[in-house]
């Protein structure tokens, strides 16, 4: 409320101090001329404005001042992506019970939203998609989030949930397409066949199969972060001040093998056209992939190279405790170790990397060429 004051109804204004009482009459009789609204606001006879808002507005609030602490920390295609994922949440819950004030939203309300999903878990018409209980528990939760976290900003911290108890304990099959090490091979490095995109891209996916790096860490790299003068070349995955990793356990060295620490010589100062726009890399990789037919079917994805990069490793024997050091997973089992020096990573990477054709370095190698001849 404005003029320093906190909203309190009639008789919660009757039970404050009688200082605290005559300074919000004061307050509504500024320079002596009587303002009744103001009045009604600061002695609780108003309705409760934080009642009013309706969840489109709360949300706006909840963007700009409540989730501050969430998103100071991301960059900004982070931020945009998180306010993204949120703004759908509260456009579902729109669509489906309407633009209510944030305060009327009742148990029954509420109600009705969850089985409007649970509808949609299991659809009557067998040609509808179903979403996955993970996805519905997403949105409920953000809808729920936007609720107490906007009554607890506007001190109301013991509001009741009216979404409690609401969650989908259903799983949900996981689609985890990785590309074999033949389709690797054969159909995919291939000298030639990359040579139209630029130096950039072609890192970035060289890297995305040696490294098992997820794209947005790889896009984020920059010079500090790619170690190649040093005994064991490397690159470094962590936070900025603002740019967040997904967890705590991302942070990591990853030692560069096979094509990825070919290609990296190309952009040791990173990727300054595609820094933070890991959107922008997958749709031009993506469609990259599809005019090639270099996809073996419709579950894989640039992902499926994460994926692809861990089985190698199981396949191939590494130690648990370094499989979940260089995927940035949590290791919960300590006793495998914390993953081993560098000199020890780079030697089991080996084991694995992709033998490849230096001839698919041949348009790194022409543009070096043209630039040192005279």
């Amino acid at each position: 409320m404005a003029l320093g004051f906190t909203y309190l109804p009639a008789e919660a204004v009757a039970a404050l101090p009688v200082e605290d009482i005559i300074a919000r009459i004061d307050a509504s009789v500024p320079n002596g001329v009587p303002r009744p609204s103001t009045a009604e606001a600061l002695l609780g006879s108003a309705p409760d404005p934080s009642e009013a808002i309706t969840v489109s507005e709360a949300f706006e609030v909840y963007v700009e001042k409540i989730a501050f602490d969430d998103q100071f920390n991301k960059s900004d295609a982070q931020r945009r992506s998180w306010e993204k994922t949120k703004r759908t949440s509260i456009g579902y819950f729109i669509e489906r019970v309407g633009d209510v004030p944030l305060g009327s939203i009742t148990r029954e309300l509420a109600t009705e939203y969850r089985d409007w999903w649970q509808d949609r878990l299991r659809p009557k018409d067998p040609a509808t998609k179903p979403v996955t209980p993970n996805t519905a528990n997403r949105h409920i939760g953000n809808i729920r989030s936007l609720y107490l976290r906007y009554h607890k900003y506007v001190g109301k911290p013991d509001i009741v949930d009216p979404f409690k108890g609401f969650f989908f304990a259903g799983k949900s099959e996981v689609k985890r397409a990785a590309f074999s090490d033949d389709w690797v091979r054969d159909r995919i490095l291939k000298p030639g066949l990359f040579d139209s995109l630029n130096v950039e891209l072609r890192t970035i996916f060289f890297l995305l199969i040696e490294t098992g790096a997820r794209l947005s860490e790889i896009v984020s790299l920059q010079a500090d972060d790619i170690r190649l003068d040093c005994e064991v070349p490397h690159i470094l995955i962590r936070p900025e001040q603002n740019r967040e990793l997904k967890t705590s356990d991302s942070r990591r060295e990853i030692p560069l093998v096979g094509v990825a620490e070919r290609a990296i010589t190309s952009c040791s100062h990173g990727f300054p056209r595609y820094y933070d726009r890991s959107t922008l890399v997958s749709a031009n990789l993506m469609k990259a992939f599809k005019t090639r037919k270099l996809l073996p079917t419709k579950d894989h994805v640039l992902y499926s190279f994460r994926h692809a990069f861990e089985d190698r490793m199981l396949e191939g024997g590494l130690d648990y405790g370094l499989r979940c050091a260089l995927m940035g997973h949590k290791n919960n089992r300590p006793e495998y170790g914390s993953g081993g020096s560098l000199a020890y990573r780079r030697a089991e990477l080996l084991k694995i990397a992709h033998p490849f054709d230096p001839a698919i370095f041949r348009a790194e190698v022409d543009a070096q060429s043209s630039v040192e001849s005279p």
